[in-house]
Formats: structure tokens, sequence, C-alpha cells
């Protein structure tokens, strides 16, 4: 029943070098052969070329196992890392999505999805996770029966009802927690905020319509400008919901300098990041250190097919699978979660999720969260150095969200 699967813990650790790891990595990938070898044909693993400051290492699949050779070969996918990226990469601090994000990916020949199955390998040898396979991920509710994915809580059911869909499906849909009154409070407040912010501020997010304008997408810090969102952080109604996880959820563990976003969701976004695709929050790096930290979102205004509306692949959370992007083949449910103004939804920080870009009505909604208690005095740094790559990721999305089936 517990979504706090952290594994690791921040703090000084002897770099690894190259060699080292290289040489170590046939061994380990005989002895946790059982956590990829029954994924393999799924995944579009051609050899894969790591050249570590000058120096090549190829992965091989060769239909039993995965062979570790110095040197590279022809036809094959090649990434170039420096040590210190290597290093970032085996210890989980970032992933080949993470290195995109931030413009240091290397990568001369092959694909990110090829990228990606190679991590999901790796991942599963240093983690000690078998990478999902079909039917690896089931849903049951407290009686054993199936889980309907379906389920709209109301603010007065059954914590631990809650606590359990949680679990086994990585979010929740909460309706009615708030007052269309109290949202018509934050929508003004939004209006009146928005003048407040510039574009290249280092607090807001912009993005390009199809019609040229610029908008404003994300205002950072907004209960500093709106004192009904203040009130509603401060709400038992809102701080109760970091109960529900059981695991010691706290939203004053989010920085003191953005505790909550109001975004608004345009229409005709052509530039700029708006509508992000599929992704887990975890997607650039540190799953093993904070995950699972719940996001909160609430409904300003209303969202559904047409308006922006969030979708989840349930389960994700418990599935080793790829961390952005959605791969070909995944046989997790997709759910549309479309709320009423006052409705909050959560997810977990890994379950995988997007939000569909509006088409016929404009959405306003915001996000917070709550963070689990952290293991190491040292993990703020950590948390701090991934989410400047977050914010400093590039602007331009070259592909729409897929569509829910």
């Amino acid at each position: 029943m517990s979504i706090d699967v952290r594994s690791r813990s921040d703090g000084p650790h002897e770099p690894i070098r190259a060699a080292d790891f290289f040489a170590s990595l046939p061994a380990l990938l005989a002895a946790k052969a059982e956590r990829f070898v029954a994924a393999m044909p799924a995944l579009d693993v051609r050899p894969l070329v790591i050249e570590v400051d000058g120096t090549s290492w190829t992965l091989r699949w060769t239909g039993r196992r995965v062979d570790v050779a110095r040197g590279d070969v022809d036809d094959a996918a090649r990434v170039r890392l420096s040590n210190a990226q290597l290093d970032d990469l085996v210890a989980d601090q970032r992933t080949f999505i993470g290195l995109h994000a931030s413009g240091e990916l290397d990568q001369p020949v092959g694909t990110l999805a090829e990228l990606n199955d190679w991590w999901l390998v790796l991942r599963a040898v240093l983690d000690d996770r078998p990478i999902h396979t079909p039917g690896g991920v089931t849903f049951r509710d407290r009686d054993g029966g199936p889980l309907d994915l379906q389920r709209t809580f109301r603010p007065d059911d059954d914590p631990g009802a809650m606590r359990h869909f949680l679990a086994e499906a990585g979010f929740l849909h909460i309706a009615g927690l708030f007052s269309a009154d109290e949202m018509a409070c934050v929508s003004d407040d939004m209006d009146r905020a928005a003048p407040s912010y510039a574009p290249d501020d280092g607090r807001s997010w912009w993005a390009k319509t199809a019609r040229g304008e610029r908008r404003l997408v994300r205002m950072q810090g907004f209960d500093n400008h709106s004192p009904a969102t203040a009130a509603l952080l401060a709400d038992a109604r809102f701080r109760a919901l970091a109960d529900i996880s059981g695991n010691g959820h706290t939203a004053d563990g989010r920085r003191a300098t953005n505790r909550i976003e109001a975004l608004f969701k345009p229409i005709g976004v052509v530039q700029g990041i708006s509508d992000v695709p599929w992704h887990k929050d975890c997607g650039l790096g540190r799953h093993s250190y904070d995950c699972c930290g719940l996001t909160v979102g609430i409904s300003v205004t209303g969202a559904d097919a047409v308006s922006g509306q969030l979708c989840v692949i349930a389960g994700s959370h418990r599935a080793l699978i790829w961390p952005a992007r959605l791969r070909e083949g995944l046989d997790l449910p997709q759910i549309a979660l479309p709320t009423e103004t006052g409705d909050v939804t959560m997810h977990a920080s890994c379950t995988l999720h997007m939000a569909q870009p509006p088409v016929e009505r404009e959405r306003r909604v915001m996000y917070t969260g709550f963070a689990l208690p952290p293991r190491s005095a040292d993990a703020a740094a950590g948390q701090a150095r991934l989410r400047a790559v977050r914010e400093a990721a590039p602007v331009t999305v070259s592909q729409p969200p897929s569509p829910v089936r």
C-alpha cells in the first residue's frame, strides 16, 4: 500500500570510473537477467555504443544475453557522455531524457527511443526492478475484485479507499473539494497577477499561439499574488490531502518560493511549454531518491476533452517503462480525468501523464503538491539541480501529445 519507493539517499559518494563500471556490468547483467530478458523481444535494442571521454564500449543483445565489449561496431546507435554524465546516469540522478531536456545529449547516431530502451535495461539491473511486460500490473479493489479506474471520489469518502486507489492506480480524482465561488476568486486573482509577470523573469513560462500571440501560461509563486490561493493552501481541506497516502507527505516540503503555480491553457499553442506530452515527473531523473511525491491539480475552471483535461496511464508508477513519451504497445490503461470547477486531481510523481491541448475552450488550473520527508540533508541540493534543468528546458514542443485511445 506504500507509494514511498525510494531506494537511494543523497550524500557524498565515490564517482564511478567508466572503465570500472563497464568491467563490472557483464556480471551484473548475468546476475539480474530475469529482470530484463522477458522484455527484450519487444524492445528496439540494436547495439549501443557508449563513448565516455573518448573511450567506447558496446552493448549488444544476442537474443539470449547482453554482451559488453570495449570498442565500437558498425550499425549501432551512439551516445557520447562525459564521465560525470555517466556517473549521473548510473546513480539515477539524470536520465537520457534529462540530458535531452537540458540540451546536453550528444547522440550522433540513433534515436532517443533507442536510448530509452537501453535505459530500461540499465535501470533493471542497477535498481533490481523488472522491465514491465504485458500483464505485469493488475488492478484490484480492497476486496480483491477488479478496481474501477473511472471512479471519482467525494471529499467525505473513506480515506482508506482513496489510499488504496492511489496506491493501485497512481492517481485520484476528488470532486467538489472547493466551491465555484472560491475558484472565481482565484481566477480573478490570476487576471490581476498576470501583468506582474514578464518573459525571462525566471518565474513564468510563455508560449506562442498560431495567431502569433505571446501568451503567459505559467505563474510561479502565485500564492504571493493571490490571497484566495494562500488561504486555500492553509485550509484544512487542502492539507488533509497530504494524509491520504499514509506515507508522511507534507506540503511544507515544497520550496517557499514556489508553493503553487497558476496556469493558463491557451488554444493553439505552437511554440513553448504549455500542454506537456506524456511524461513522469521523475522523467529527468532521481526516481529512486524522491518517488513518489504527489502532484495536486486544482481545477480553477472545469476541463474536458476539448478544454485541456489531464490524462494518466493507470499503474505506470508501478512499472519500469520509459520515463517520458508513450511507447507503442504499452498495455496499461489510458484514463482521461475530466473535472468540474473546484475538483482536485492527484497523481504520483512517477505516474505517466499528459495534458491535452484545448481546442474549443481555454482552461485555468493550479498545481502544487506534497513531498515525502527527506531521507538525507543533501536531498535539497540534488532536487535543486534537477529543478534548474526543468526551468531551463527547451521551449519548442516538436510534437503534440498523443491522443487517448
